[in-house]
């Protein structure tokens, strides 16, 4: 029987290739990206499931909720948060720290490189997380001070060999030597905690053991069995009492652990500030869910709307297969074999052009996503799953409505008027037509605010602006002083100055007395060190008072952002005074000079009060170069390098791609949910255009008789488009409320956000409308200029 069924099933693909090929197409298209979004959701969930206790391992983190201010959320917590774990919660197995470096020098003979993602941490790091070691033995490796565990990639490019490392050394800039104890594997790309290199915890300085104000360390614990962190969470609710209230009580400063499994980390919203990873976003998963759902309903849809829309080309089939005696079932079977073998042959495609596409969707997402994985097990069921929701979705209804066809009416040729189900059809067009809105409307507006954010005023001039790190331990400060008095002397650098960070990077949060109308007020305020050409390189504008002069600024001078001149409510700023709290020396700091807000953060984060300190020749160099020949001034700028710092690799980072770096999961994601939306109207048009094909032939002799009547072109465009045109209005009245919830709601992750306007919407049907009437007046005027005696010499 099965036989007969896909016998069947293939002679009605060859009677009716173009329909069966536009269906095959739809569902190709449909699965082919359905499937990326699903690798994509796959590849998202997957992080940190490679430890092989993932389940029992917590990350703890800190909030902090100081007075008037909204709780701050950081990642990092003490030094001596884990051991105190470990010693006073019996279901803390393991407790852990990690605490990064900044980016790092080390040299191995005459080969310098510089390497970063490097962090400090605990000797029984081994015991918690699931690093495989190539060699060397994880129990002993970082014990003893100055020890170094490499990444197998590492250990290439120093030595050019994974094995037969263990016992050599590398020198960091300092001069200093670190012993390799062991090589672990390459770091998982789907880890929310990446990194090249990890030194020993005791190499660090002793006086961090009962710092508990200093919060610079990630820690995480290893838990026994069945433990639920809502319940460890609240028992780490008196730790505040114990260890920090004498420090933050009278600073009305509140401390609490916040305990996350690591499973859950990557996926988290909102985010914590210091991740040491991009992180992902539940809400993109919900959604690249619902987009890759929408494909292949649209599909669907195309499929049911062609097969029904068919139904008279196989009504007489139908007609007799009922007279020789095959019962509804058999009918029924006979659609949904047919269904399947339609969605089985789109799939066998879909395969073919995953494979194709790979490296696009790839360099698309910035994921690492091989073909093998459609070899996993879980992948199979998934594609087998596709098969069966397409198959069975799609063929069911065809299968329930044309089985049920009176054999008696088929055969008299009374089927056109008795079971033409145009008004469903018509409702499922409809809901098709309101997805395809609202996917275009979201589309409109997620392009729309990519946009905003690559135009968006931060403050400052990142154009031209090139950073250069000076990655030494060793004092290099009158080399630092040459460098930049020969940057000075070339005619192609405009500006250079030192600071000890740049827009984008994190800086310290320190506590400080600031003087208001009511006295000094304790309050955590962000601060970092520049020197009196900063403000100029960067291109910011002192809204009031000075800019830094010289050394006269050392000792008292600082400048303050707008947010903090409004935080404070300072009618005049200038001589306002800052001092750490509970200074009785009499030392201060004066405010001279107000800069304009700039976004030091990234645009996640809202502009806070910031404070400048006069601190030149520190050891992050900017320069601002002219517009034309960049390279060979770069050139230039590097030969000053090498005649002061001949034992450092000369590096540099423009200051706008690193800005952009910070945007770049958000820009992918963007442009992945702008890619796939667009093909899901493309997938809407290939069943449009297959079902207004369909529509005008159906409706031939209709347009054949009213031309011979003497109707005009105009009257025959209209007489079928008036029908669509009715549809698109119904599902623009659907589409308005839904889009604009969910935009709504995107919307608000963005600390800058602009709104929505009636442009996307507008758009968006107008583009709809577009596409439809296009389609219309083709198939139309086609049907027009044919010779009305074709279709009418049967009357």
């Amino acid at each position: 029987m099965l036989k007969n069924l896909l016998t069947i099933a293939f002679r009605n693909f060859r009677r009716d290739w173009w329909y069966s090929l536009l269906n095959i197409l739809g569902l190709t298209i449909g699965i082919t990206f359905s499937l990326f979004l699903i690798f994509y959701i796959k590849d998202e969930l997957s992080y940190d499931r490679y430890n092989t206790r993932a389940e029992r391992i917590f990350r703890v983190s800190s909030n902090i909720k100081e007075p008037e201010k909204d709780t701050l959320r950081w990642v990092s917590t003490q030094f001596p948060l884990a051991p105190a774990l470990k010693q006073e919660y019996p279901e803390v197995e393991e407790a852990i720290r990690f605490v990064g470096e900044d980016k790092k020098m080390y040299r191995k003979g005459q080969l310098r490189i510089y390497e970063d993602k490097i962090f400090y941490t605990d000797s029984n790091v081994f015991k918690v997380f699931t690093y495989p070691f190539i060699e060397g033995d994880p129990n002993t490796a970082l014990i003893e001070p100055k020890t170094l565990v490499l990444t197998e990639s590492v250990a290439k490019t120093f030595f050019g060999k994974t094995t037969g490392v263990v016992g050599q050394t590398l020198e960091d800039a300092k001069g200093d030597i670190f012993k390799v104890t062991g090589v672990i594997k390459d770091i998982p790309y789907n880890s929310h905690l990446r990194f090249n290199l990890l030194i020993s915890r005791n190499t660090l300085p002793k006086d961090f053991a009962n710092n508990w104000g200093g919060f610079s360390f990630f820690t995480y614990v290893l838990v026994k069995p069945n433990t639920d962190a809502v319940s460890f969470q609240k028992k780490l609710l008196p730790m505040y009492d114990r260890h920090m209230a004498q420090i933050f009580a009278k600073y009305n400063i509140k401390i609490h652990y916040v305990v996350q499994p690591i499973l859950s980390i990557h996926l988290e919203d909102p985010q914590r500030q210091g991740e040491p990873e991009e992180l992902g976003s539940m809400n993109y998963i919900y959604i690249f869910a619902a987009v890759a759902f929408f494909m292949l309903i649209i599909a669907c849809i195309n499929y049911m709307n062609l097969t029904t829309a068919r139904s008279a080309r196989r009504a007489k089939e139908i007609g007799v297969r009922k007279v020789s005696g095959s019962t509804r079932p058999q009918l029924m079977a006979q659609f949904l074999v047919e269904s399947m073998v339609t969605a089985l042959l789109a799939l066998i495609l879909s395969m073919g052009l995953v494979a194709l596409l790979l490296p696009v969707f790839n360099s698309l997402s910035g994921k690492n996503i091989s073909f093998g994985a459609l070899m996993e097990p879980g992948t199979f069921l998934i594609l087998l799953l596709i098969v069966l929701f397409v198959g069975f979705v799609g063929g069911s209804y065809p299968a329930l409505y044309l089985s049920k066809f009176d054999p008696i009416h088929i055969l008299k040729g009374s089927l056109s008027k008795g079971s033409s189900n145009v008004v469903l059809r018509w409702i499922v067009v409809g809901s098709m037509f309101s997805i395809t809105l609202i996917m275009l409307i979201c589309t409109i507006v997620v392009y729309g605010k990519r946009n905003y954010i690559r135009k968006l005023d931060l403050g400052f001039n990142q154009a031209e602006v090139v950073t250069i790190p000076v990655n030494t331990n060793n004092d290099a400060k009158s080399q630092i002083i040459a460098f930049t008095d020969a940057a000075r002397k070339n005619p192609h650098v405009l500006s250079v100055s030192t600071a000890q960070a740049v827009p984008g990077d994190g800086v310290n949060f320190n506590l400080f007395s600031v003087q208001t109308d009511k006295g000094f007020v304790d309050q955590g305020v962000f601060i970092y060190g520049i020197d009196e050409h900063y403000i100029t390189t960067m291109g910011m504008k002192i809204n009031k008072g000075r800019d830094f002069t010289g050394l006269g600024d050392t000792l008292h001078s600082i400048v303050v952002n707008q947010n903090m001149v409004d935080y404070f409510k300072w009618k005049d700023p200038i001589g306002k005074r800052v001092k750490f709290p509970g200074d009785t020396t009499g030392r201060f700091w004066e405010v001279v000079g107000v800069v304009k807000d700039f976004n030091q953060q990234s645009l996640y984060n809202p502009i806070a009060p910031l404070i400048l300190l006069y601190r030149p020749n520190q050891y992050n160099v900017q320069l601002k170069l002219q517009a034309k020949d960049i390279q060979s001034t770069l050139a230039d700028v590097q030969k000053s390098w090498r005649a002061n710092f001949n034992d450092l690799p000369f590096e540099y980072e423009f200051l706008d791609q690193r800005l952009n770096n910070q945007y770049e999961a958000d820009q992918k994601r963007g442009k992945i949910f702008t890619t796939f939306s667009i093909l899901t109207v493309l997938i809407t048009c290939l069943g449009l255009l297959g079902l207004i094909a369909f529509t005008t032939q159906q409706r031939q002799k209709e347009i054949s008789l009213r031309k011979i009547m003497g109707a005009g072109m105009s009257q025959l465009v209209g007489l079928i488009t008036r029908s669509f045109v009715v549809l698109v209005a119904i599902a623009f009245v659907i589409a308005i409320p839904v889009a604009w919830l969910f935009m709504a709601k995107w919307l608000k992750l963005f600390q800058y956000n602009t709104g929505l306007t009636v442009a996307p919407f507008v758009l968006s049907a107008v583009a709809i409308l577009a596409i439809t009437f296009l389609t219309v007046l083709y198939h139309t005027l086609r049907a027009a200029l044919a010779n009305p005696s074709q279709s009418l010499r049967t009357e």
